[in-house]
């Protein structure tokens, strides 16, 4: 679903129900229905397909009806279903799945008022009554953008993500490798800035200090299972200059690598 389809319908709201109770949802082929839950979590399933347990919203397009709403019987609960048809007819709309929202406070308003409105008695001239329907239509858009873009947004923040956890991987295998923030930002897919704030946010250090402090555990790791020289192991982990390794080993460890050494011939 993407927001070149949302610009290109107009949803008409046929009806609303508020309910705390199990039900099953049989949609019409031209309906659509938006369950948004207010209170507690619920567990909706398509037909053929797993249980999805749903604690914010869910899009149910009438391909894959009948829907059950299955609310814990230990729980409580309580959840809105908004039934609507899009126009034009022929339209695309694949609006279905699970839906994320971190607005629940505009959610929570838009749908008080569009209970509100729903539940007012008809207008008596034409014109009020289409003021009436115009209300309602827009309640309906605003839910659907703030469903839309926010689920676009959590899904980004979990690409992101899942593309810093990537980059962790290739600096903990590649640390003696000259590895800078040019190439790790294009190797996420960000701006340097972009990955600069991300980074720190996931590991709560920077680049630079991470860097160091993988490479300065690894030379506490070779002092401790080789022969290897002082020299040969900051070569080893990525340092060029062995007087460079020794400040930054004092510096990350408490003390300097012939101090470690020292140490370790004790225990």
């Amino acid at each position: 679903m993407n927001f070149q389809q949302f610009v290109a319908i107009i949803p008409i709201v046929e009806r609303i129900d508020s309910s705390h109770d199990s039900q099953t949802v049989e949609l019409a082929e031209d309906l659509h229905a938006l369950i948004v839950v207010r209170h507690g979590h619920l567990s909706v399933s398509a037909r053929n397909r797993e249980p999805v347990v749903c604690s914010q919203g869910y899009a149910c397009h009438p391909l894959y009806g009948p829907f059950s709403i299955q609310v814990p019987k230990t729980k409580d609960a309580e959840y809105v279903v908004i039934a609507y048809r899009t126009y034009p007819e022929n339209s695309p709309w694949t609006l279905h799945g699970p839906l994320s929202m971190l607005s629940e406070t505009k959610i929570r308003y838009m749908l008080d008022e569009l209970l509100r409105t729903i539940g007012q008695i008809r207008a008596d001239s034409a014109e009020e009554e289409a003021v009436r329907q115009s209300r309602m239509r827009m309640m309906l858009e605003r839910i659907l953008f703030i469903f839309l873009n926010e689920s676009r947004l959590k899904e980004a923040g979990r690409t992101s993500a899942a593309a810093i956890e990537e980059t962790l991987s290739y600096i903990n295998e590649h640390y003696m490798l000259k590895l800078t923030l040019p190439m790790l930002a294009e190797r996420a897919g960000m701006s340097e800035g972009h990955y600069t704030v991300l980074f720190k946010r996931h590991t709560g250090t920077t680049l630079m200090h991470y860097l160091r402090r993988i490479r300065i555990e690894k030379a506490k790791m070779m002092f401790r299972d080789t022969r290897l020289s002082a020299k040969e192991i900051a070569h080893k982990v990525g340092f060029g200059d062995y007087f460079h390794f020794s400040r930054v080993f004092k510096k990350e460890a408490g003390y300097s690598p012939t101090e470690f050494l020292k140490y370790l011939s004790k225990i």
